[in-house]
């Protein structure tokens, strides 16, 4: 089973609404022409988060992170997933296919999506990015 579709089984199991808007095809892409509009999609509020893969991740985090409101986080394990979600309010997680394999990929993607933001002094650090967007 591929990353991807794994995902979207967690994300079924969950029962959390998604859209796929990645590419249908089996060549190569370029990865800012998916990242990007997904992730003004995310800043807009039309939805919540995003979950990016791609072969390694870097690319679509990359393409992501310039969009102004964008906390794109590149995650290959359960602990970074946590803490990007408790520390930094990552909107969108990123991971490489070729990098993690379908069932690890679920269980950092689950605990991505049950973790909540801890606010408190990670407010400030995360209105100090933003702020500096609005510049």
């Amino acid at each position: 089973m591929t990353v991807r579709n794994e995902i979207k089984d967690l994300l079924e199991e969950m029962n959390i609404d998604y859209e796929d808007v990645g590419c249908s095809c089996e060549s190569s892409v370029d990865y800012p022409d998916y990242a990007l509009p997904a992730a003004e999609r995310v800043a807009s509020g039309e939805f919540d988060r995003g979950i990016f893969i791609c072969g390694t991740g870097i690319g679509m985090s990359i393409a992501a992170n310039k969009v102004k409101g964008i906390r794109c986080a590149l995650t290959h394990d359960v602990y970074s997933a946590k803490l990007t979600r408790q520390h930094n309010n990552s909107n969108v997680l990123a991971m490489g296919e070729r990098v993690v394999g379908p069932g690890l990929a679920r269980e950092v993607a689950r605990i991505w999506l049950e973790t909540d933001f801890d606010g408190g002094r990670h407010e400030n650090r995360i209105n100090k990015i933003t702020t500096y967007e609005e510049q």
